[in-house]
């Protein structure tokens, strides 16, 4: 009976759907179609006869339409400069339909979705610095710029460890250099080596040549002692010009600042640094920290204040990606 019920219903609704096809208002239609309705009414079975399964795959169609979530492009903003986009997400319909069908008959229709690329994408908008990631995106990244603190960067990692956390770590190539072992410990422990000049000059004060030989150094020590494939660069203190980030780019690397300072090189009390975070914590922000103390205090109570809310902490490379955070939407699968 129950069955039978939902059958007439689906049908009644497949009806009305044709209808307002051949009117032109299908958005005006989906519009009215409630999610817990249509996934009550739809659920599937393996044993659905060809006229319910017709019935089926319409009902993914129309619900479709409304949980498309559009992507968002890749643009430049007047104080923030380059901010990565954000993939959009759409209902697979076969993958849809294909679990459907394998799904015990009363249970919802088991979305699954897709991700959709920006138009425009970060690569797209030049040579431009960049300080944070998309506002739409609740990840974050912590930034470990190296050029000194040898005697820190241990009890960090075992932080990180014990947090599940990847972070960014940005290095000196006079310090790589001479400390060779220790990022490769740190690279083994599953983090990201990117590049932060040669010997931590005030780039915009260096001639276009000192600057494309501090990045170039550090890029050659990167790939030639580390294998490493690298996409950013961190200029040591904050300081560039718009050659700095145009000679970065002719390397292939894409300049990073940062949204949040810990400024952890005065020394202020952990306490206080956590405090700052917390107060200031937004989706996409990159944080600023080197291998001090202060960092090493701090750490755990930051990763523990991001977490409690709400934020995924990535590498800087998945902050700044558009790539969606999984998972997507409440209950979703995405492919």
């Amino acid at each position: 009976m129950k069955f039978r019920k939902a059958t007439a219903i689906a049908a009644t609704m497949l009806m009305l759907f044709v209808f307002v096809k051949m009117n032109g208002d299908v958005s005006s239609f989906i519009a009215t179609v409630k999610t817990e309705d249509a996934t009550a009414v739809f659920s599937s079975s393996q044993t659905l006869t060809d006229e319910e399964k017709k019935q089926l795959y319409n009902a993914i169609v129309v619900e479709a339409e409304s949980k498309t979530i559009p992507p968002v492009d890749a643009k430049i903003d007047r104080v923030w400069r380059a901010i990565p986009g954000y993939n959009g997400l759409v209902v697979d319909i076969e993958k849809t339909y294909e679990t459907a069908l394998r799904s015990p008959r009363d249970d919802a229709i088991p979305f699954r979705y897709k991700e959709i690329k920006p138009h425009i994408s970060l690569n797209e908008l030049g040579p431009q610095p960049i300080y944070r990631g998309n506002p739409n995106k609740a990840m974050i990244s912590l930034m470990i710029n190296v050029a000194w603190g040898n005697e820190y960067i241990e009890p960090i990692l075992e932080t990180l460890e014990s947090k599940g956390v990847k972070a960014t770590f940005f290095l000196d190539g006079s310090w790589l250099k001479k400390n060779v072992d220790m990022a490769k410990k740190i690279q083994d422990a599953g983090h990201e080596l990117s590049n932060h000049a040669y010997s931590h000059p005030d780039m915009k004060n260096l001639g276009r040549a000192e600057q494309y030989n501090q990045i170039a150094k550090t890029e050659d020590l990167l790939k030639q002692l580390l294998n490493v494939e690298n996409k950013w660069f961190a200029p040591p203190s904050g300081s560039f010009n718009e050659s700095t980030v145009q000679i970065a780019r002719e390397q292939g690397l894409q300049t990073v600042l940062w949204t949040i300072d810990t400024v952890d090189w005065r020394k202020p009390p952990a306490a206080a640094v956590i405090r700052k975070i917390n107060a200031n914590l937004t989706p996409g922000a990159l944080i600023l920290m080197h291998p001090t103390a202060t960092t090493r205090d701090a750490l755990a109570g930051i990763i523990d204040s991001a977490k409690a809310k709400g934020y995924a902490i990535g590498t800087v490379s998945e902050t700044l990606s558009s790539d969606r955070i999984l998972p997507s939407v409440e209950g979703a699968n995405v492919f």
